[in-house]
């Protein structure tokens, strides 16, 4: 196995870039098209769209990117859409009702974090950005009515999602069902020889298909990758699950959630997010494997001297049952409640969830469980755990003291 430039790893050989880059895809539309463009004697032009919905990309977003960034070490460009102007939209993909608009300043400032977070994975040499408002704009006043003479209802109504909107009789926009047009549009724009997207976005892909035979283009392959799985093993990764890995989260959380996978997701983890052997994979202990994944993930957004540190914290603390030596310290004053300590911590971004925390057993307290936020008596000095991952070391300390 090697790496690249950026600490990317490759088991593929040079030779086999088809069974590299068709590797865990779901729908491939189609494999003889793709063979024929991968032996044209030019830079491949990959598109992925995503619209700035919210200021955070997490691992089931990189999923697609990863796939992005296999074309790039083959010396394709990746073409990345950001979607500002079908963000106003909404995509309605996979979705049972119409989602809340964005404003223009919201969208702006999410993209932005978009573009920061996918330049940890894809190669910024070999990418074009480009924002859709650039030709949608132009479009709805000029070219809008000639596409839709050619696309009719029953291509845009057969997407599922809308079949069961219009059952359950839940409203649908007009302006959702052209979304998929708009979405096509990008491609004409770009020329795109390939697109990519999450299997949720086959019948919008189609669309770019249509719109560019429409345009006298050559239409352009499709491929598309599951959508991850999320840490508690059933709904797809997504922020508002509590169920994902951002990745900006720090060291410890990104190896600390990786730990918490089942065996089964993990190796599903393997298949989409790296380009490992899987046979050398299950040929491991799954503890192994497992540290082995956390370590790599990490060193992806931190680097390997990050993901080092953590690995050795992770055995210290957990495979040895130890508390690690270089925990934080704080000090409160008697009056400061436990979840306050815990947000300290890290361990939690905002009181509810430090509640949460104590409701569900996670917090102790010099390794005796505690649940109340108040308990009637604390020591003066402790070790405070919250969570498998975050630990503090704890000095209370009255008024008097602290004015001193």
């Amino acid at each position: 196995m090697s790496k690249n430039s950026q600490g990317h790893e490759q088991s593929i050989k040079a030779g086999e870039p088809l069974e590299k880059l068709t590797r865990g895809c779901v729908s491939l539309v189609d494999a003889q098209e793709l063979e024929a463009l991968l032996k044209l004697d030019r830079p491949l032009r990959i598109k992925l769209g995503v619209d700035p919905t919210s200021p955070d990309l997490h691992l089931g977003h990189s999923v697609a990117l990863s796939k992005l960034r296999a074309f790039q070490d083959l010396g394709h460009m990746a073409v990345l859409i950001i979607g500002d102007f079908t963000a106003l939209i909404g995509d309605p993909s996979g979705r049972d009702s119409t989602r809340p608009s964005l404003g223009v300043d919201e969208i702006k400032r999410n993209a932005e974090t978009y573009k920061a977070q996918a330049f940890k994975i894809l190669d910024r040499n070999k990418t074009e950005i480009h924002y859709n408002s650039e030709w949608l704009k132009f479009f709805m006043s000029e070219g809008l009515l000639s596409a839709l003479k050619s696309i009719t209802v029953q291509q845009v109504l057969a997407r599922e999602d809308f079949k069961q909107r219009l059952k359950d009789n839940s409203p649908l926009t007009m302006l959702e069902t052209l979304y998929p047009v708009f979405q096509g549009q990008d491609s004409v724009a770009v020329k795109s020889d390939i697109e990519l997207g999450g299997n949720d976005q086959l019948t919008n892909l189609l669309m770019g298909r249509k719109m560019q035979e429409l345009a006298g283009q050559k239409p352009q392959v499709i491929m598309t990758v599951p959508l991850l799985v999320g840490l508690d093993g059933v709904k797809k990764m997504s922020k508002s699950y509590g169920n994902a890995i951002g990745l900006t989260e720090s060291p410890r959380d990104i190896f600390g959630k990786t730990m918490s996978l089942s065996d089964d997701l993990m190796m599903n983890y393997y298949e989409l997010l790296t380009a490992l052997n899987l046979d050398e994979v299950r040929a491991l202990h799954p503890m192994e494997a497992k540290k082995n994944l956390a370590q790599l993930l990490t060193a992806r957004f931190h680097g390997e001297e990050s993901a080092s540190s953590e690995r050795a914290f992770f055995e210290e603390t957990f495979s040895k049952k130890n508390i690690p030596q270089d925990i934080p310290t704080a000090t409160f004053s008697p009056s400061v409640s436990l979840v306050e300590m815990i947000l300290k911590s890290g361990a939690a971004k905002s009181k509810n969830e430090a509640r949460r925390l104590l409701d569900q057993g996670a917090v102790k307290i010099d390794g005796t469980k505690v649940m109340e936020d108040r308990p009637s008596h604390l020591p003066q000095k402790f070790t405070l755990q919250a969570g498998k991952r975050h630990f503090l070391s704890v000095e209370i300390i009255s008024e008097k003291e602290e004015i001193k």
